[in-house]
């Protein structure tokens, strides 16, 4: 019985996992995307773990990039978009990203190494954009869709379709 409840305990603990868990040794978990792009030169090639909702998605000939407004991570490892925003950064990879899954509003967590800066324009306005290679990367569902790890459900009853 004890194997039981148990084998019962893990299977609900798997279950409520979701997300990433990224390895944060080596990654300076406190820099963000506002300091990258004030001091460049101070945090070139420096390990990130960074997340937020995307804006735009572009596919070049060789590489994809994101452009993403940044927020802090919760215990989740998922940008919690309740608290305030940390400046945007771009994310690219030599993947191609299908822009309809890396659509705007979505959100991803990533990590991956800082590039550089590079100068470009939220709307009008003159950005400098942090340039992140990105190593590794978690899309959120959107929500109300229904996540792709396995459920557990539990319940005695009887079912009558036709």
């Amino acid at each position: 019985m004890r194997l039981l409840a148990l084998t019962v305990m893990v299977l609900a603990l798997a279950g409520c996992a979701a997300g990433p868990r990224y390895d944060t040794a080596g990654i300076d978990t406190g820099l963000t995307a506002a300091q990258v792009a004030a001091a460049d030169e101070a945090h070139r090639d420096a390990r990130v773990l960074w997340g937020g909702v995307i804006m735009v998605t572009r596919n070049m000939p060789d590489y994809s990039e994101m452009e993403i407004l940044s927020y802090p991570l919760d215990g989740a490892q998922r940008p919690d978009t309740g608290s305030g925003d940390q400046g945007r950064f771009l994310a690219r990879t030599s993947r191609y990203l299908e822009g309809v899954n890396y659509a705007p509003g979505r959100r991803i967590t990533l990590s991956g190494r800082v590039a550089r800066t590079l100068e470009g324009k939220v709307g009008e306005a003159p950005y400098v954009f942090p340039l992140i290679q990105a190593e590794q990367m978690y899309l959120w569902p959107r929500d109300g869709d229904t996540p792709s790890s396995p459920q557990i459900h539990f319940g005695i009853g009887v079912i009558f379709s036709r």
